[in-house]
């Protein structure tokens, strides 16, 4: 099988580093190896530094390898090999403090140039420098280290980006992050562990990353951090190439055979085994070229690496780095040509929603005018259910609106019994209290219109608190209205939610005054004609049905008592029952019985009381009063102060207590009361329910008229007059500092993602 860079295998031990001659250095890359990479790779070096404008705002992730390791693992002679100079910090504690992105950049040389500069580097820190010396890179890291962090062993994820240029390297893009520790030394934190392996995540858990798992061969492979750390972002390892370092320092009898071959850890990509300079040759100054000599020949004296040449070497490494590298960036670069327009959209969008700034007076006007119309239109939209942004997990806008009026409103008023506060008590004494101070053959309308007018009144509260829902809608959709664009100007805000809020607020009264006028409309005039109305009649043949299934037919036959004839159903509805007694007023313990019969000369003492009494004479007083031959009444002619005559001296005179205060109708209901009562039930209820509706009707209309539908109409004319003036332009288009500074923001990424993709357009798949 062919050897690496093939040249005869030497039966002889493997020489020296002294030892090490022309023939046995890495050959010039092959010229397919020249052009491999030499378009995709420097397009991904160009983006890489596009995007390093950005910093942190960059949400692109760009094709790169990651170099990740413990500490001491051999990461920076591996980086170091591969570029062929010594350039990277060096020491016994933690080096690579800041991730090192390193863009190495091959050169061709032509033969008829025969200058000396033919390897430089370049920091975009310090742009239009040229590095030649390599030890000026080195301390060039070190001092932008230092810069960022001060002299202790801390980390920060700021990239140091450096680029090489150099006829001996394949272009490659890698980022050196620091190596894993496990114990905090000096004045590191004593979380280090923990920060830098967050850091090394956030770079390899993208699937744009290759990962380059570094691992010392003179360790266990199934315990290696870089492996352990490769396999948490790459489960499956198809995107994993593993670097097996110090093959020289294995314990003697011992190889790395089976670590390259994947047998111990498999790895799709496979691993690559290097052979590093180590801390002595370093201090003796060996080259990179004679440790390059010194490797080769070491793989030629190993026979048990004769068969894994491809497997062997940093010539080996840098070849399939390359290889990977340009197949992964053809893989992706599709999707990430797509990305970047889509982000170019979505700033463009943004951009516009931030506009442009103009000193004209008619460019101020033009914009406060666009402003006001859009969210006057913004406004309108809401409420008609017309915005683009409707969402579909809640109820906005005018749906609200809807649901306020049906749901609440109107299901809130058919809740409502307008007997549920009265009692039957307050019944019988309204109905008492419209008898004046005589007893009446009928009970009056009045109580009805009283008792009705009451519950009337009961509608105002819940009208008035329908149209303050309505208006704290309003007030919610027109803070929804606001444009993006609208938000730049702090002043122009402020001045609109003030007009709008008072103008909201001025419909407001109109809606209230009008829902007022609808409830006193009912109250004013009680129409007993209405078609819906039960009537008294009616009223009057429901209750007697509800009294009969009170009592059973037996009782009233035992009982004696009569019935009631029903009356005649086209009598009117306000003579609703003749009343046989008058009810008591007085409570029981008030009443007073009349005084006994006095007894003349010549009377038994069984004559009947009904043959001559004290007191007031009632219509119905059969017993009170007596009818002379002439069929009149006869009333007693003695009056109230004049003495009694025949009455012993000794005899004194009845007294009459004083009326309480309060007067409640406390007798016993009597069944004629009760029916009464239950007529005046039916017919409150069935009158409320006429004006319920007409309520549940009514209201919302003129909460519509009055508030919603006049907003929506004349707001824009109202931003008109109360805005749209010249001597305001100024004022209130001053833009807030955080606004300007996004545009400018805005305007970067948009112009970097451009160049981005001005640079995609011209390569050819």
């Amino acid at each position: 099988m062919a050897q690496p860079q093939a040249n005869p295998v030497m039966p002889s031990a493997p020489a020296s580093p002294s030892a090490a001659v022309p023939p046995a250095l890495p050959p010039s890359p092959s010229p397919p190896a020249v052009y491999l990479g030499q378009s995709v790779i420097p397009l991904v070096n160009k983006l890489q530094d596009i995007f390093s404008q950005l910093g942190s705002a960059s949400t692109i992730d760009l094709p790169q390898v990651a170099v990740v390791g413990s500490q001491s693992s051999g990461k920076s002679s591996v980086l170091e090999a591969m570029v062929g100079r010594d350039f990277l910090p060096r020491g016994a504690d933690i080096c690579t403090r800041r991730p090192l992105v390193l863009q190495l950049v091959q050169t061709v040389r032509r033969p008829e140039d025969r200058s000396e500069l033919v390897e430089w580097g370049e920091f975009l820190h310090i742009p239009g420098r040229r590095f030649t010396d390599f030890t000026a890179i080195r301390k060039e890291i070190q001092a932008e280290t230092d810069r960022e962090l001060g002299t202790n062993k801390g980390i920060s994820e700021k990239q140091i980006r450096l680029k090489i240029f150099s006829p001996n390297v394949l272009n490659i893009t890698l980022v050196d992050l620091p190596g894993i520790t496990k114990v905090p030394v000096g004045d590191q934190p004593s979380d280090i562990e923990a920060r830098v392996r967050t850091m090394i995540l956030n770079y390899i858990k993208h699937e744009t990353c290759i990962i380059l798992a570094v691992s010392p061969a003179n360790a266990d492979l199934a315990n290696s951090d870089a492996l352990q750390m490769a396999r948490i972002a790459d489960p499956d390892g198809s995107r994993t190439i593993g670097v097996i370092t110090k093959l020289d320092i294995m314990d003697r009898g011992t190889d790395a055979r089976n670590f390259l071959l994947g047998n111990v850890v498999p790895l799709r990509l496979g691993y690559i085994g290097v052979v590093n300079r180590s801390q002595e040759d370093i201090q003796a100054n060996k080259t990179i070229r004679e440790a390059l000599g010194y490797e080769e020949n070491f793989f030629r004296s190993r026979p048990v690496y004769h068969s894994l040449s491809e497997r062997c070497g940093i010539p080996q490494l840098a070849k399939k780095l390359n290889s990977i590298l340009v197949q992964h960036i053809r893989a992706i670069l599709p999707d990430l040509k797509a990305r970047i327009s889509t982000q170019m959209v979505t700033l463009q969008k943004e951009l516009a929603g931030y506009g442009e700034l103009t000193d004209s007076k008619s460019g101020q006007g033009a914009l406060l005018l666009n402003i006001i119309t859009k969210y006057s239109q913004g406004f309108q939209s809401i409420v008609d259910g017309k915005n683009e942004e409707m969402s579909t997990t809640e109820l906005s806008g005018g749906a609200r609106i809807h649901y306020i009026f049906q749901s609440i409103f109107v299901k809130s008023l058919e809740e409502v019994d307008p007997c549920d506060d009265l009692t039957d008590e307050d019944i019988r004494t309204a109905i008492q209290n419209a008898t004046g101070p005589k007893n009446v053959l009928f009970v009056p309308e009045v109580p009805f219109e009283v008792l009705v007018r009451r519950q009337i009144a009961r509608l105002l509260e819940p009208s008035l608190q329908c149209a303050r829902f309505i208006y704290d809608e309003l007030v919610k959709i027109s803070h929804r209205s606001e444009s993006y664009e609208l938000q730049r100007f702090p002043v122009l805000r402020r001045r609109i939610e003030e007009v709008v809020a008072n103008f909201l607020r001025e419909g407001l009264a109109p809606a209230e005054t009008m829902i007022g006028h609808l409830i006193e409309m009912e109250m004013d005039y009680i129409n007993t004609s209405h078609p819906g109305f039960i009537g008294g009649s009616k009223a009057v043949e429901m209750a007697l049905q509800q009294q009969r299934g009170v009592k059973d037919a037996s009782e009233w036959k035992d009982s004696g008592a009569d019935r009631l004839p029903l009356p005649d159903k086209t009598s009117k509805s306000r003579a609703i029952l003749a009343r046989t007694n008058a009810a008591g007023v007085v409570a029981h313990e008030h009443s007073v019985k009349p005084p006994p019969p006095l007894e003349k000369p010549g009377s038994s003492s069984g004559t009947s009381a009904g043959n001559s009494s004290w007191g007031i004479t009632s219509i119905f007083g059969g017993n009170e009063s007596r009818i002379n031959g002439n069929g009149k009444e006869h009333v007693l002619s003695r009056g109230y102060n004049e003495p009694a005559q025949g009455l012993e001296p000794s005899f004194s005179s009845i007294q009459l207590r004083e009326p309480p205060t309060v007067l409640r109708a406390t007798d016993a209901q009597t069944e004629q009361e009760t029916v009464e009562i239950a007529v005046t039930r039916l017919l409150l209820k069935s009158y409320y329910d006429i004006v319920r509706k007409n309520i549940q009707d009514s209201v919302p209309k003129a909460i519509m008229h009055f508030l919603v539908n006049h907003v929506k109409r004349e707001l824009h004319s109202v931003f008109i007059r109360k805005l749209y003036r010249e001597s305001l332009f100024e004022e209130m288009l001053q833009e807030k500092e955080e606004i300007a500074a996004k545009r400018k923001r805005c305007k970067e990424i948009l112009r970097v993602l451009q160049q981005a993709a001005w640079e995609l357009d011209t390569l050819s798949f």
